[in-house]
């Protein structure tokens, strides 16, 4: 199946793609790469997740945001290639998790989004390299912010 067909068939409500709130362009291309800039959980009604991962979130709050963040990315890369079609792979994703000092499950929130992206692209090309850290605060006090690197056609 198609990533396009995928999403149809997960049934998934993409947000609005999210507006630059600084200086930068959420999608640059280059050398048959779109970088995408840092994406926070945006849900379909515009609103924002936001907390410390370990302290306002649990385990699977932070994930279900860093799927919402996924969900956000999609939105974006849909709306600059007009399909995720375009995309062939996920080459590499970080993910940074606004958390409290003493959470150290970095990773298993940021399986959210990589869940998420497995699933449109299949193991084989949604999978790509990543990283998953622990920051200080985020802007607006989100609770995740995940920027990919993808393949595109």
């Amino acid at each position: 199946m198609t990533p396009e067909q995928n999403l149809a068939r997960l049934a998934l409500t993409l947000p609005s793609a999210p507006k630059p709130v600084a200086v930068y362009r959420p999608v640059v291309v280059a050398g048959g790469l779109a970088y995408v800039s840092g994406h926070g959980p945006v849900c379909a009604d515009g609103s924002l997740i936001k907390g410390r991962v370990g302290a306002d979130l649990d385990l699977a709050q932070g994930h279900a945001a860093a799927r919402q963040v996924g969900l956000a990315i999609l939105a974006t890369v849909r709306a600059h290639f007009g399909s995720l079609d375009r995309v062939k792979r996920v080459v590499k994703t970080l993910g940074m998790v606004n958390s409290a000092p003493d959470f150290l499950d970095h990773p298993k929130v940021i399986n959210g989004c990589s869940e998420l992206f497995a699933e449109i692209w299949g193991p084989e090309n949604g999978i790509g390299a990543r990283s998953a850290v622990g920051m200080g605060p985020l802007p607006g006090n989100i609770a995740v912010e995940i920027e990919v690197i993808f393949e595109v056609a």
